[in-house]
């Protein structure tokens, strides 16, 4: 399993392209895919990326869904309709579709976020402004995690 660690900003080229952080290349060594799967995020402004393996984990969740579920169709249309299989090329780049980039407002500069099995990509302003909000919203909730 893919395990996606820390926040690494890199800048994109003129052509879109931008080198997928080392450690969440390594993370993905083992998979069959050699590249990662992304898509528009449905909850924030930035994009979601996560190994092919974990892609199929998902698409096997759904299938637990009734076939005539409308909320599957809505699903279905963001998570598979619109998800990039993307290889990287010699030196561990990926070029994120144009598209994929205004959805993020992202330019020049990306900033990719762990999420455990998942990752993100973000605006790095955008990101900032979501990582406070987030730290806030856990200071006032003071969630506590049970590990078996």
């Amino acid at each position: 399993m893919s395990l996606f660690l820390s926040s690494y900003e890199n800048r994109l080229d003129t052509k879109g392209r931008v080198s997928v952080p080392a450690a969440f290349r390594a993370s993905i060594g083992s998979e069959k895919f050699p590249g990662v799967v992304l898509y528009r995020s449905f909850t924030n402004n930035c994009i979601e990326g996560l190994s092919m393996s974990r892609m199929e984990q998902l698409a096997a969740a759904t299938d637990k869904m009734g076939v005539f579920d409308s909320e599957l169709d809505d699903l279905s249309a963001m998570l598979f309709a619109d998800a990039r299989p993307l290889t990287f090329d010699v030196t561990g780049r990926i070029v994120i579709p144009a598209d994929l980039l205004k959805h993020a407002g992202i330019t020049d500069t990306a900033v990719f976020v762990g999420r455990g099995t998942s990752f993100q990509i973000w605006n790095p302003d955008a990101f900032r402004a979501a990582q406070e909000k987030s730290l806030n919203n856990l200071r006032a909730a003071r969630p506590n995690l049970t590990i078996s």
